[in-house]
């Protein structure tokens, strides 16, 4: 079981549900109900930098020995396009958003679970990456709803 102590009002995921009755309660030992939900709480853990409950939710045949989660990163925002579920396997199809100094970018997978027992497991997924350039006017990629200019600018 994995504690954490994040003070955190809104989960990191985009629920809009309080972090400790969304992801914080998987972070903290409950088995995610689903892909989508692992899904998530694993963005939230990127988000958080909880390394341990990473590699604890990676599948022990395709899990780094290490990792590594850089410090300069900030998980911002996701968005999930489509979860699957048969049976003991399913998908999860998202976009990442992220900040990296002063550089926006995103991450969009699609990922592969599997279920062992009454745990689900990330196995892998197939990414694409890119830069966002968001105009002064546009909506702020952080997910906030707010302008760019107005937010993260």
């Amino acid at each position: 079981m994995i504690k954490t102590q994040q003070l955190v009002a809104d989960c990191p995921c985009g629920s809009l549900k309080p972090y400790l009755d969304c992801c914080g309660r998987y972070h903290n030992g409950e088995d995610a109900p689903s892909p989508e939900a692992l899904m998530r709480s694993r963005f939230s853990a990127f988000s958080l930098q909880l390394a341990d409950y990473l590699r604890a939710t990676w599948h022990p045949s395709t899990r780094p020995s290490t990792l590594d989660l850089d410090d300069s990163t900030q998980w911002l925002a996701l968005q999930i396009f489509a979860s699957e579920v048969a049976k003991q396997v399913g998908q999860v199809q998202f976009q990442a958003i992220y900040r990296q100094a002063s550089q926006w970018g995103y991450l969009q997978e699609n990922s592969e679970f599997v279920r062992e027992g009454s745990r689900w497991y990330y196995l892998q997924g197939q990414t694409q990456q890119g830069t966002l350039k968001p105009g002064r006017n546009e909506a702020c990629p952080c997910g906030s709803g707010r302008k760019f200019k107005a937010c993260c600018l």
